[in-house]
């Protein structure tokens, strides 16, 4: 076993990932610090390992500097001398001004054998845009979006998404193991793809929770109870434990944006996340289509930061409530 072990990290070493994952020596960079990204770039915090925070509001990582870590102006401050760089930002324009822009961008700062881990949803061809450009730099960069919000976020608790070289992902698990489980899902890019997957189908869960809470109310049926029993049998979901709740209390506050979930449907949608190849959706997804047609409509009427558990208010609309 122990000769097993000394192969693996002599491996590691030759392919140009860094030094074996350590808390107090392990340096990461971390990148967005909205809902998810705070809490998870807190989690890593907690657990030890020395932290350089980038975020484009500064007051948003107030707590994480009060809690120890260092606040830099850039993201290629933030990627400088760093082992691993984490992202968490909103979209995949920001994505490439954060990782890929020449002179402000994590790659054009961190070190070779260094390793970028975007878990921002964002597009696959991107991701191995990425992907490419770091290689090319002797860097490594894992697409490693997450599902779970906010709750998932702050237990770690996430499931994540990895796409990327098999070996990379393996030396990353300490850092997986503090935020959630990490799935290997192939290639550059496959993470995001799978991403896009766990959205259609959130989306549907989503549409069908909705509509389920509005008939209950309407035939005079206790809310609460209903989703008490429900969640015993076929229909309970994540999505049902995560949104359900915060439906009945009418708490409509973001732990899972609404602008994001419109985004992720729009690549499934608009733009092929599988083959590398543009030119239109790989598959007609009726629903998803539906699902985000409900949800524009929802924010135009309500504003910019509603959560995706919103979308019951478009179905009340529609129903003249």
């Amino acid at each position: 076993m122990q000769s097993k072990t000394l192969f693996f990290v002599m491996e590691m070493e030759l392919r140009g990932y860094s030094r074996p994952i350590r808390p107090g020596v392990t340096r990461v960079g971390w990148i967005g610090t909205g809902v998810m990204g705070a809490a998870m770039a807190g989690r890593i915090l907690a657990a030890g390992y020395s932290l350089t925070v980038y975020a484009r509001t500064a007051s948003k990582a107030a707590d994480l500097a009060s809690a120890g870590a260092d606040l830099v102006s850039s993201a290629a401050d933030a990627a400088a001398g760093a082992d691993v760089v984490f992202t968490m930002v909103g979209h995949p324009s920001d994505v490439r001004s954060v990782v890929l822009d020449p002179v402000s961008g994590v790659l054009s700062t961190l070190q070779a054998g260094g390793v970028l881990v975007d878990h921002t949803s964002s597009h696959p061809a991107l991701a191995r845009e990425i992907a490419s450009s770091a290689r090319a730099r002797g860097c490594w960069a894992v697409d490693a979006p997450v599902s779970g919000g906010d709750v998932g976020a702050r237990e770690g608790k996430l499931a994540i998404f990895a796409g990327g070289e098999d070996g990379v992902i393996q030396w990353l698990a300490p850092l997986w193991e503090i935020l959630g489980k990490a799935t290997a899902m192939g290639k550059p890019g496959s993470g995001q793809s799978s991403k896009i997957a766990n959205q259609i189908t959130v989306a549907g869960s989503l549409l069908g929770l909705s509509e389920a809470m509005l008939f209950v109310r309407t035939i005079g049926l206790d809310p609460r109870e209903f989703l008490t029993v429900v969640k015993e049998g076929a229909a309970r979901s994540g999505t049902m434990e995560l949104w359900g709740d915060r439906i009945i209390q009418r708490d409509f506050r973001s732990a899972g944006s609404m602008e994001y979930l419109i985004k992720d449907l729009g690549m499934a949608l608009e733009d092929d996340c599988g083959s590398g190849e543009r030119g239109g959706s790989p598959a007609v997804l009726p629903g998803a289509a539906l699902c985000r047609q409900l949800s524009q409509a929802v924010m135009a009427n309500r504003e910019a930061n509603i959560g995706i558990q919103g979308l019951i208010t478009a179905i009340e609309r529609i129903n003249g409530k």
